[in-house]
């Protein structure tokens, strides 16, 4: 799940899809939450030989709803391989032919593949805009995808000691624009939060946490940061102001 905090304490949230299964649940989500729950419809990588003609033509058909606001989890994972690399580059192709169809930004997944990973993106040519989802990369891989025009996920990996470190001196040169807020519940808790949590399962109650870490890398007030990656959010999925007074 994205999470994006919203100002005034109002929340709107994105809810992921990964396979066409999670699509159709996703968007059924977001439509029992008019205003305050938005979907994306996408196969991501793990899911790519699961896209068939059939299901290919239901993806479009969800991808089309007005509460699905971009494309994915789309992209390649080269780190669990899960699916065949040349059915995660199919079903990745299809996918930003899709987005560029429909005028809809994507939703990207890129793991220890990012040599494929850019030559299909640059392929595809710079029409359509997007996230790159939960980056973990270091300063190349942030400033290739900032010139390709992406904004960049933090999820809260960059809480991680162990493996997120890197991340933190990289945060003041993301563009306030290009910077989004991410939880990728139910996975990725944060491993510095306390008290620790009796279960791993990943909440977007836990992106304030998130964002306070982000912000003190950056040198600014979690307001601030808040302000910032909302307006980002907004304006990459050209969400509205959430209704006033609304309530899950």
């Amino acid at each position: 799940m994205l999470a994006r905090a919203a100002a005034a304490g109002v929340v709107q949230m994105l809810v992921t899809g990964s396979s066409v299964a999670g699509s159709r649940d996703a968007l059924a989500l977001a439509r029992r939450h008019p205003g305050r729950l938005y979907a994306t419809a996408g196969v991501h990588p793990h899911h790519a030989s699961e896209l068939t003609a059939e299901h290919a033509a239901e993806l479009a058909e969800l991808a089309r709803a007005p509460q699905v606001v971009a494309v994915g989890e789309c992209g390649l994972d080269y780190f669990r391989d899960l699916a065949p690399r040349e059915a995660q580059r199919h079903a990745f192709h299809r996918q930003l032919e899709l987005a560029r169809a429909l005028g809809k930004p994507v939703f990207l997944h890129q793991r220890d593949s990012h040599a494929d990973f850019l030559a299909i993106l640059r392929e595809h040519g710079l029409e359509h805009t997007g996230v790159a989802h939960c980056f973990t990369g270091g300063r190349q891989e942030l400033y290739t995808y900032l010139e390709l025009g992406l904004a960049i996920g933090i999820t809260g990996w960059i809480c991680d000691a162990r493996r997120g470190a890197h991340l933190l001196p990289l945060m003041r040169e993301i563009p306030d624009a290009r910077l989004l807020l991410e939880t990728d519940g139910p996975y990725l808790l944060p491993r510095d939060l306390e008290p620790r949590p009796a279960s791993r399962r990943n909440e977007p109650a836990y992106l304030p946490h998130i964002a306070a870490v982000v912000a003190a890398a950056r040198g600014e007030s979690l307001e601030t940061l808040a302000r910032s990656s909302t307006q980002a959010a907004r304006a990459l999925f050209k969400l509205p102001e959430p209704p006033k007074g609304a309530t899950m």
